[in-house]
């Protein structure tokens, strides 16, 4: 199987392939960016990224998304010659997501999904039958490890592209069966644990991301996106902007959580970006404000399984506002 190159967020490539020891010790070598939710690999979109990345993995097989808007400069595509028809597929299923107002993650994933199931069946599309379906979800299930959530969108991709993209009946109409998600229940940070890693936290901006998050039950991903016009100290809400969903919210804006922000505002003077990064005009990554938490998590002596969305089911389990400190 190959190595999948598909578009990212924010000038970012992502990469996906199936798991095994020694291609994770290959990727590592070029970046140690690991998105643990949706399962993907992530590299910066540059020429001098690319290489590196080319150069690791050698003789592997790659294959690029063909809607990537920037050239290669000599780099060795791989694609499959008697497979064409796939990449128009591929551009057709990219724009039938985008108008239906699909997030690029998710655009990213359905297109990963599509292009991996055509590549094993080898089959035109309109000579797919349910069969092959149920021995392609069967060989990702047992062979490559995969969760039942993953299992569930490679379900919805297939169903997409032949019911919006193809318009095949035939096949999208088919009844796939769909596996039970496993519930688990995530690592929860006692209330003396957050209170601690708080206190490890010196930095106003760091703690400002922090404290949003768990006070206000935010997504990393809602946190770093927030505009400074998004805080409403009037009525004491922060403005969610196309949330989960792609759908505004409303949620509370604490006092202290306000005082910190006033704080940072008076230290950093942010412009646009509630939490601008690095580059001009962008706002602070993901995986910045999950460096922030793990940091504070390691010098507080954290060492459950847990990340910055902790936070937020901290919030889910207790009354919010219960800690002084916040």
């Amino acid at each position: 199987m190959a190595f999948y190159v598909n578009k990212g967020s924010n000038h970012n490539l992502i990469i996906t392939f199936e798991y095994s020891p020694e291609r994770v010790k290959k990727i590592k070598q070029v970046t140690n960016r690991w998105n643990p939710l949706e399962k993907y690999w992530e590299i910066p979109a540059t020429e001098q990224s690319i290489n590196r990345f080319m150069s690791v993995i050698q003789d592997e097989e790659v294959i690029f998304d063909p809607t990537l808007d920037f050239m290669f400069n000599g780099l060795k595509l791989v694609k499959i010659k008697e497979m064409d028809w796939l990449m128009e597929l591929l551009e057709k299923t990219d724009c039938a997501l985008k108008l239906k107002g699909y997030s690029s993650l998710t655009i990213s994933a359905y297109k990963g999904h599509t292009l991996r199931f055509f590549e094993f069946v080898k089959k035109q599309p309109d000579q797919v039958v349910n069969e092959d379906i149920e021995k392609y979800l069967l060989n990702i299930l047992e062979n490559n490890k995969v969760s039942f959530s993953y299992l569930n969108q490679a379900i919805s991709a297939i169903k997409f592209v032949y019911k919006h993209v193809i318009k095949f009946n035939n096949v999208c109409n088919i009844n796939m069966p769909r596996p039970k998600k496993i519930e688990q229940l995530p690592d929860i940070l006692s209330k003396d644990e957050v209170i601690q890693l708080f206190k490890q936290v010196v930095n106003v901006k760091h703690r400002a991301i922090l404290m949003l998050t768990y006070s206000a039950g935010l997504r990393v991903s809602e946190v770093v996106s927030l505009k400074v016009i998004d805080i409403d100290s009037k009525r004491m809400l922060i403005h969610v902007r196309q949330g989960k969903g792609r759908k505004d919210r409303y949620s509370i804006l604490s006092k202290n959580a306000l005082d910190t922000l006033r704080t940072y505002a008076k230290e950093f003077h942010p412009n646009e970006w509630l939490f601008p990064g690095d580059q001009p005009g962008k706002h602070l990554t993901e995986r910045t404000a999950q460096k922030v938490f793990e940091s504070a998590c390691k010098k507080a002596g954290i060492k459950k399984d847990v990340s910055i969305h902790s936070l937020r089911h901290y919030v889910e389990s207790k009354v919010m506002g219960s800690i002084a400190i916040i």
